[in-house]
């Protein structure tokens, strides 16, 4: 069953730098069908839907190990196999110094006309990647990226409107 997120709810979730929840709201874990005490020190990837590319997450993860802030649509799959898209924004925590302390996520409702643009590119992409490698995948988005002259950024915000 495809769950949708409510327009004004948010999701939000905090990981250590090995991406263990830290912090999860009641909105994340009524999404995913958890407890908190079921997702507090799990990996992120608990709620990691098959469907997913691995390149994508491969570039979040290069850019927000980066301190750089990271705009994607993911589709999450729940504790009793249900799914449900969400437009992501990831960021860095840092401490008073600087230094990487771990990651903040907000996700909000995807707009249901970027998911008809992203989820044939995610199948194609899963199709590449899984002969090609990830790296192959990733270079199916930016194939179309260069194509349409925009930067992945770009792309991604303009989609959501």
């Amino acid at each position: 069953m495809m769950k949708i997120l409510n327009e004004n709810d948010f999701i939000v979730s905090k990981t250590d730098l090995k991406g263990r929840i830290t912090y999860c709201n009641k909105i994340f874990m009524d999404m995913a069908e958890y407890t908190e005490k079921e997702l507090l020190g799990q990996p992120h990837n608990i709620i990691r839907h098959p469907d997913m590319p691995k390149a994508v997450f491969k570039y979040l993860w290069d850019n927000i190990k980066n301190k750089k802030e990271v705009f994607a649509y993911v589709i999450n799959k729940t504790k009793n196999f249900n799914d449900y898209w969400v437009f992501t924004n990831v960021t860095a925590s840092l401490d008073v110094n600087g230094s990487l302390i771990g990651y903040y996520s907000v996700r909000r409702k995807a707009n249901p006309k970027a998911i008809n643009i992203i989820e044939p590119l995610y199948k194609k992409m899963l199709e590449v990647e899984k002969t090609k490698g990830i790296d192959a995948s990733f270079k199916v988005l930016t194939d179309i990226l260069k194509k349409k002259g925009v930067a992945y950024d770009e792309f991604i915000l303009s989609i959501q409107k």
